[in-house]
């Protein structure tokens, strides 16, 4: 059976000047391939008139530009989408037939991609579909641009955060690697302050993201107390939420990057005043936001909704304390835009056929 073709999307102009190299072509043939790429969006090789009709040939022998359009979408009543996107390889296995969900979300003068970086999710915190559905394997670097690159609203795009499946901090080498892309002068030119990274807290990998990008990002909190916390998210037993604050309180985030906490509310169960004097408590000193998320059924997950009157006081202490704090739009409920339901679906019916 023949090798699979080489990917060119996700490659750094670099990485590409030394395989052009490598194939006997000039150098400056890498900087034109990343332009083409990621400035021009090709679909093809044949597309990229300025090299030689030779150099194409060969280098279709070995690689492909790797776009893949989305394989299904849904739109939600207020303009979000939730697209169906199809994975070539996870976790080097080179299997297909998996898929990852991307949601585009429309927003005034803003247009948010929420993107995806690993099939199903290893974290298996309580209160998300996409844990249940189990850890099938990493994105690569082009699977991950490729949920940006063939999104039919990509021209829109305003800003990015890597909050769909999956734990970035698991698939750092990747999701680094995409947002090198996405931030270099040879590609997308993004600042990385248009880009946010969320994570659990994951030990060694958190840190390293804080020293190798400029990236905001954004730590799922959901409970400051450790007992509650590992009980809604077994990652507290690996890295509590006082270690992950305490390396937060290491980097400045009085300029321009910014540092948030992701607090899904529970009725009754993390919305107390005991929960909010102790989330002023453990980030105290740190500049950082709050944004309290409603929390929406998901199957299977028997906890209740905190209801708006909760959710104002517990926004309205937190800001009175000087952590400034808001509480975020539902976007998309209709088509159950944060959870893992569209790919659940898609793997239940391929798993039937």
């Amino acid at each position: 059976m023949a090798d699979e073709k080489k990917v060119l999307m996700g490659m750094s102009t670099v990485a590409l000047k030394t395989a052009v190299k490598e194939m006997g072509m000039p150098a400056f043939s890498g900087g034109q391939i990343a332009r083409w790429l990621y400035q021009q969006h090709v679909t093809t090789i044949d597309e990229m008139t300025n090299i030689s009709k030779l150099n194409r040939e060969r280098l279709k022998e070995l690689f492909t530009v790797g776009a893949m359009p989305p394989i299904d979408c849904q739109r939600s009543q207020d303009g979000t989408v939730k697209y169906l996107f199809p994975v070539r390889t996870t976790a080097g296995t080179g299997q297909p037939a998996k898929f990852v969900e991307t949601v585009f979300i429309p927003d005034d003068d803003r247009a948010t991609l929420c993107v995806s970086c690993q099939v199903g999710c290893k974290m298996n915190c309580l209160f998300c579909q996409t844990g249940k559905q189990g850890w099938e394997g990493n994105l690569t670097a082009a699977d991950i641009l490729n949920q940006i690159y063939a999104l039919p609203e990509r021209e829109q795009l305003t800003n990015i955060v890597f909050m769909g499946q999956g734990e970035p901090m698991d698939n750092l080498d990747a999701v680094l690697q995409a947002t090198s892309v996405l931030t270099a002068d040879d590609g997308y030119v993004w600042s990385p302050k248009r880009i946010t990274v969320s994570s659990v807290g994951i030990r060694g990998k958190l840190k390293r993201f804080l020293d190798e990008s400029q990236c905001h990002v954004a730590i799922s909190m959901h409970s400051p107390l450790h007992e509650q916390r590992r009980q809604l998210m077994p990652a507290e037993g690996q890295m509590t939420i006082e270690e992950v604050v305490a390396l937060l309180k290491q980097y400045d985030f009085t300029h321009q990057r910014r540092c948030s906490f992701e607090y899904i509310c529970f009725g009754g169960l993390n919305d107390t005043l005991v929960h909010a004097r102790e989330i002023v408590r453990l980030v105290e000193g740190l500049e950082c936001r709050v944004n309290l998320i409603r929390f929406h059924a998901v199957p299977g997950v028997d906890l209740p909704a905190a209801d708006e009157q909760r959710m104002e006081r517990l926004r309205d202490y937190l800001t009175s304390h000087g952590v400034f704090t808001t509480i975020r739009a539902s976007r998309g409920q209709d088509i159950f835009a944060a959870c893992g339901l569209l790919s659940t679906a898609h793997k239940s019916r391929d798993s039937h056929q």
